[in-house]
């Protein structure tokens, strides 16, 4: 009976998978037939080598048509073909042989069982497929364009005169290809992809390749065929139907570069063209490799999930992401816009021409492709100072790794969900941070030529681990080697360097930060020291980087007689945390306050990032930390600056959370007085260098968050000036005028008024943040009214508008209360694993502090684990308010007495000086 319908496979509903290790494990077709196949993973009997796919969307009807044959050859002889499939309906399948192709014999109808458990398709032969023959399967099949962001949806904007217009556009990574058509949708299948689209004249296709030709059909359609892609995995399959413009130029190699967005955007196109461009020629000379696609789109989409997406050629992105708009994107975006696309065009290169064996090792992606941030934004902005940025990505993550519940870098993942989990701050940041730390090590100049080895040897393969260790142990090319198989050709890498090279040890070395969780702490005590990794030192007595390889866990160094202090770490290239015995820390705090310019910029941002993550982790007292940072009222550099400030303000923030209003008063006292003679000499303008501007930002916000009055008086002035005449605001002070604004009913409104109406995504961004901040639970109910029902405030920006409400003390148990009662409409929203759901949960729940929130939560998270909704962040969150709680009953009386200590200072300062 089933065989007579359309076989579809479905929608899953549960986040359970069988388990596939079960050697008698079997699987029952949703006809109720055996499956052939029980594994999660496909078989690797048969391989696919070309797909020929054609797609007609319908953007009125908002369902596609599609087709495809798919060339495959077999390895071991098979009865059935294993593909996968999801929320399509298979309408035929039928198999040929060369021979059947080559004398155009008709197909034979193929027999189409379903699994959707592993979200798999079997496809039946009649007879046996023989090993190392190419037969051509083809697949007829329709579905629905999806109402998320993943697969083939359909996303929406609104122009100018108020008409809503519909897209439809792909979002494949990691396993949503088979949401579009039935694919081997696993990275190790590599394969060329030949595609063609249908359309109406009003809309234009893209896709991975240049169109090669359009053809004229009747009733007006059109369609593009485009040229074959290179070798590639699935999830960089791309392909956009839409009425978008572009702005193009060239690259010095030849290479086309368009930025496509929203009619109503093209003049906030030109500084992601320009950033491409330059990125684009810097990355084919440090790969000493050309992109090998004789185009690159980058497209600014209205509804998109994750920030940006890597599709080999068209590359698709947030618009907050991509577009710039000079008359409300501050310094901050214009780092966010750098830093992603130059994320995004790094992965052409690591992820594309070469991608990791398995989602396991996403690292090798998303690692690299952080790390990439930093070598190239530096060198094609230097004036933006990316690497002083830098110290942010692996201080983000770091408090994640002190968590017992963290995880290795690498770690088995095997189901949709367990995969989508690992694109977190591990794989992203931490992975980033040991490749600096190894580049440190080694050498820039040999790490270039060893990850260039790494690109060369598997262009359009794939990799693991340890081919990256043994391209870095030895990164020379064929036809380069001397004597023992190891080129130097690094006049710059040191003895003890090459020695370890020889000995190979860097996988020895490098899978302990990979295959192992935690960051290590290196105790320096004054008889000698702990660890067990590759460390930079300085001293007191010579401003030489001295360099140590541990071979042990323990070890001895001299140092002069006349050393009063050591500084391990230097430059924070080290992942690792570094705590100093005895009279260490009290010596370095001496430095700082005497003449804090004898230690370098980044050693200093070092101390205070350690000092305030050791109270954490219960080894020094919060008193020593917070005298570390009363330096601070002398230090000029702004990274710095801005470092200190964000741990002060985090502690105001957690006492006003708690409502310790003794305590929170005391800081934002503190914190006014302290920084008053900076935060009174800021300008409200964008003048001065990106770093300069930042600071201005945070000092400035900071101020008229915690009531300075003139910094409340002049935002007012500016925002009813705004209101008036709708006159601009310097970008770099926005948020900040809009969020003083949004504290008036009258304000509130306007800014909601103006959300509506914006076409800057950046000053959407902006509005949404002040609009959160108000102290109105109605307001803010309001806002999470919007962001469900998806129209005013996109679905899209859900997650982020549940943070920023979770930050607002009047909002956070509003959204947690919301949270709970909504789960069931946000997983219909997001997939359970996603960015979006992981922040919502985080958000809503990491700022908790007591053991009823704890017990709350813990409550929670039971529930929707006995649902079969279970994710590693569940333990983490659990992790943090346990911390939290601890963190408060050892850490708020100390808090307490150093503030009464900076209370009676600040009075015999008065007393002295006025």
């Amino acid at each position: 009976l089933f065989s007579f319908f359309p076989l579809i496979c479905p929608l899953i509903l549960s986040s359970s998978y069988q388990s596939s290790e079960d050697p008698g494990a079997f699987a029952v077709a949703t006809n109720g037939e055996p499956f052939p196949w029980y594994h999660l993973r496909l078989p690797n009997s048969v391989i696919p080598l070309h797909y020929d796919l054609f797609v007609h969307p319908n953007l009125t009807s908002l369902d596609f048509v599609a087709s495809e044959m798919i060339e495959i050859l077999v390895r071991d002889t098979t009865q059935f073909i294993i593909l996968h499939c999801k929320d399509l309906e298979i309408m035929n399948a039928t198999l040929q042989s060369e021979e059947d192709l080559r004398d155009k014999k008709p197909g034979k109808k193929l027999h189409v069982l379903s699994y959707p458990a592993h979200e798999q398709i079997a496809l039946l032969v009649p007879e046996k497929l023989m090993a190392d023959l190419r037969y051509y399967v083809a697949i007829d099949f329709q579905g629905k364009l999806a109402n998320g962001f993943e697969g083939f949806y359909k996303s929406t904007y609104r122009t100018l005169h108020g008409e809503t217009r519909i897209i439809a556009v792909t979002d494949f990574q990691p396993t949503q290809a088979r949401m579009a058509f039935p694919c081997f949708d696993e990275p190790l299948f590599k394969a060329n992809f030949s595609i063609k689209i249908r359309r109406e004249s009003r809309h234009i296709a893209l896709s991975n390749m240049p169109k090669v030709k359009t053809i004229e059909l009747q009733g007006g359609l059109l369609e593009d065929h485009f040229a074959t892609t290179v070798k590639m995995s699935t999830y960089l399959v791309a392909y956009i139907v839409c009425d978008f413009n572009s702005v193009s130029g060239t690259t010095s190699s030849g290479v086309k570069v368009s930025i496509y967005a929203s009619p109503d955007k093209w003049n906030q196109m030109h500084y992601a063209l320009q950033a491409s461009l330059k990125l684009l020629d810097f990355y084919e000379k440090y790969f000493d490799i050309n992109y090998p696609l004789p185009k690159l789109d980058l497209v600014a989409i209205p509804d998109f999930g994750p920030g940006a997406m890597e599709n080999w050629g068209l590359i698709t992105y947030r618009e907050t992401s991509l577009l710039f708009d000079p008359r409300t994107s501050s310094v901050s975006d214009k780092m966010w816009i750098t830093k992603v696309i130059a994320h995004e065009l790094a992965h052409q290169w690591f992820g594309n021409l070469v991608t990791m064996e398995w989602w396991n090792d996403i690292w090798l992606n998303e690692g690299f492709a952080n790390y990439m941030e930093l070598i190239s934004v530096n060198a094609t902005y230097p004036e933006l100072q990316f690497d002083d940025y830098f110290f942010d990505v692996c201080y983000a993550v770091i408090t994640r790794d002190s968590l017992n519940s963290s995880r290795p870098i690498s770690k088995p993942a095997e189901t949709p969900t367990q995969i989508q989990e690992m694109f977190d701050a591990v794989s992203y940041n931490k992975g980033a941070c040991i490749l600096n730390m190894l580049k440190d090590f080694l050498g820039e100049e040999k790490f270039q030529e060893g990850i260039i080895h790494y690109l060369k040897k598997f262009s359009y393969r794939n990799a693991k681990n340890d081919d990256l260790w043994g391209s870095l142990s030895n990164s020379c090319l064929e036809g380069d080697f001397t004597s023992g198989g190891i080129c130097y050709s690094d006049s710059q890498v040191k003895s003890d360097t090459l020695a370890f090279l020889e000995e190979n040890k860097i996988k020895e070395m490098m899978t302990t930060w990979t295959l192992q969780k935690g960051i290590p702490l290196v105790v320096v005590k004054q008889d000698g020291f702990l660890w067990h990794i590759p460390l930079t030192y300085s001293t007191s007595s010579s401003n030489t980087i001295h360099r140590h390889i541990l071979k042990s866990k323990t070890d001895t160094l001299d140092l002069a007689e006349k050393t009063t202090w050591v500084k391990f770490n230097v430059d924070s290239n080290g992942y690792y945390l570094v705590h100093y015995e005895g009279h260490g820390w009290d010596q370095l705090i001496t430095q700082l306050n005497q003449n804090h310019t004898l230690l370098r910029p980044k050693d200093r941002i070092g101390l205070i990032h350690d000092a305030f993550q050791l109270v954490s982790a219960g080894r020094m007292t919060l008193d020593k930390a917070l005298n570390l940072t009363r330096y601070l009222q002398h230090e000029t550099s702004s990274p710095i600056l801005l470092k200190g400030l964000s741990y002060l303000e985090l502690l105001y923030h957690m006492m006003d959370r708690r409502n310790i209003s003794d305590v929170s008063e005391n800081l934002k006292r503190y914190l006014l007085w302290y920084f008053k003679q900076m935060i009174d000499t800021q300008s409200w303008s964008d003048e001065g260098s990106a770093w300069d501007r930042m600071l201005r930002s945070v000092l400035l916000r900071l101020a008229c968050e915690l009531g300075h009055a003139p910094c409340i008086q002049k935002a007012t002035e500016l925002f009813s000036q705004w209101m008036e005449s709708s006159g601009n605001i310097p970008t770099d002070v926005l948020k900040i005028v809009y969020s003083v604004g949004a504290q008036t009913t009258a304000g509130w409104n306007y800014l909601l008024e103006q959300y509506e109406l914006s076409v800057s995504s950046a000053e959407k961004n902006k509005i949404l943040y002040a609009l959160s901040t108000s102290r109105h639970q109605e307001k803010l109910v309001k806002l999470i009214e919007l962001g469900m029902e998806g129209k005013v405030i996109k679905t899209q920006d859900l997650a982020a508008l549940i943070h920023a409400i979770a930050r607002n003390p009047k909002g956070q148990q509003l959204v947690w209360n919301f949270v709970r009662a909504n789960w069931t409409d946000l997983l219909k929203k997001f997939d359970l694993g996603s960015f979006a759901m992981r922040t919502i949960i985080s958000s809503t729940t990491s700022f908790f502090s007591s053991k009823d929130e704890l017990q709350e939560v813990k409550q929670f998270f039971e529930s929707l684990s006995a649902q079969g909704s279970h994710l590693d962040i569940f333990q983490i969150v659990l992790e943090t308010i346990t911390k939290n709680i601890k963190w408060l009953e050892k850490n708020l009386p100390t808090l307490r007495t150093w503030h009464q200590r900076e209370d009676t200072r600040l009075l015999q300062y008065m007393y002295l000086h006025f």
